[in-house]
């Protein structure tokens, strides 16, 4: 069965309808099989970004009481592999939560990153792999 990683982008735009791409990511989202996992890095910039929205807020707190969203890498035990991908990345740059969801594509198999951010089709896992990845011009 394939594994979906979760990025921000879709993340908050699921939550927010107000976001461009809040239909797509709705509609992707109820599709896909829970639970979604992701790392503390997505979900702190999630939070970050919705700070604004109450609604937007509470609602990512039930995604995650309900193990609908699940936080499942622990970074301090990837440092050196995520601050490689993002020293390797800096031209684009890559985003420590960027990072972190490339490492996590390393070492679950079978999975796929769904985001909004384009970046992904430049990343490569264990240095070489295209990264599948769940986007609106990919789906």
């Amino acid at each position: 069965m394939e594994t979906v990683i979760l990025d921000t982008g879709p993340l908050v735009a699921y939550l927010e309808a107000g976001e461009q791409a809040h239909a797509w990511a709705a509609e992707v989202f109820r599709g896909i099989q829970s639970p979604q996992l992701t790392c503390d890095a997505v979900l702190t910039e999630a939070y970050y970004l919705l700070a604004e929205h109450q609604r937007g807020t509470e609602r990512l707190h039930e995604l995650l009481a309900r193990g609908v969203v699940v936080p499942v890498f622990d970074s301090s035990s990837h440092l050196d592999s995520v601050t490689g991908l993002m020293r390797r990345y800096a031209d684009v740059p890559m985003s420590f939560a960027d990072a972190c969801l490339v490492r996590m594509t390393e070492l679950l198999p079978d999975t796929r990153v769904f985001t909004l951010d384009s970046d992904f089709r430049i990343y490569r896992r264990h240095g070489r792999q295209a990264i599948p990845v769940l986007m609106p011009d990919a789906t």
